[in-house]
């Protein structure tokens, strides 16, 4: 590992100040779990580290009836698995958040760092892009606020300048008969990257006999979280029903863009599409019905 400069400021303005003022050639550490071993081990060599560990400001979980969930940038998987707001209301979060490496990750990684890795494989970001989360981002020019889905430009790459900061994530307050789900493939049981990930969101009508709503996205099959708006369109408006949760999975495995690589073909990663499309769509149908 290479010489670097390590600053650990206490405040939000005071990390943007550092970041603006020392260049492009820095990194930032949140928890540390994708961007030490990408330091030791992949050539990630910055000049310089600004540690959020000390800013309260960024961590935390508040929800209210009136903003919905907001969760500070610097949250750990484990809070937002033992908030109890997160489960009941979007369970596709609390469903990713058990997903992210060990228990010990799970006690370091955060939210914000899991988007702004920026990888397609990124478990987090499906559950928060079929909520429709947006994300707030804060640098010398001000306050910002994106939809979560624009976060991810590319593979490790984001639409934050140098010298600004995701501060946090908001996902709006929950409906009726709405629910969520998140699935992916792993070659392992546990501690292992996605071959393909499936987050769907789903609302009814008060009899539960149509779709009024419906959200997809990918992960791992593309550069970035695809939403899949055909998808989308092909459930809105119809009855839920065995057929027409195949016809979405058949759908979604031809908006998939995947690549071929060590873990899975092209055609492997959109049969695994089809199929987690086909079970997370059944899981949130059942649960509304359940509800």
């Amino acid at each position: 590992m290479h010489r670097f400069d390590y600053y650990a400021p206490a405040s939000i303005a005071e990390a943007i100040e550092l970041l603006h003022s020392k260049g492009s050639e820095g990194k930032v550490l949140a928890g540390g779990t994708d961007l030490v071993p990408q330091m030791k081990e992949r050539g990630r060599h910055p000049t310089y580290i600004v540690s959020l560990k000390n800013i309260k400001e960024l961590q935390g979980i508040r929800f209210s009836a009136e903003h919905g969930l907001q969760v500070g940038a610097a949250t750990k998987f484990s809070a937002l698995q033992a908030h109890p707001m997160v489960g009941p209301h979007y369970p596709a979060i609390l469903q990713s958040a058990k997903m992210i490496g060990s228990l010990q990750t799970q006690n370091l990684a955060t939210i914000g760092g899991n988007f702004c890795n920026a990888a397609p494989s990124a478990d987090a970001a499906p559950a928060f892009i079929v909520l429709e989360a947006t994300a707030t981002i804060q640098g010398p020019r001000g306050a910002r606020t994106i939809p979560a889905k624009d976060v991810m430009q590319g593979p490790g790459r984001t639409g934050l300048a140098h010298d600004e900061l995701l501060t946090e994530l908001t996902v709006p307050i929950p409906v009726p008969h709405e629910t969520s789900a998140y699935a992916r493939h792993v070659p392992r049981r546990e501690l292992d990257i996605a071959v393909a990930g499936v987050a769907v969101y789903l609302r009814m009508d008060e009899a539960h006999e149509r779709i009024t709503h419906a959200r997809l996205c990918l992960s791992a099959v593309a550069p970035t979280p695809l939403r899949a708006a055909e998808t989308e369109a092909a459930l809105v408006g119809q009855a839920p029903s065995e057929e027409l949760f195949r016809h979405a999975g058949e759908v979604a495995a031809r908006e998939a863009q995947p690549i071929a690589d060590q873990r899975g073909s092209v055609a492997f990663r959109r049969t695994l599409v089809r199929a987690l499309t086909e079970r997370t769509l059944s899981q949130a149908l059942q649960t509304i019905r359940a509800a």
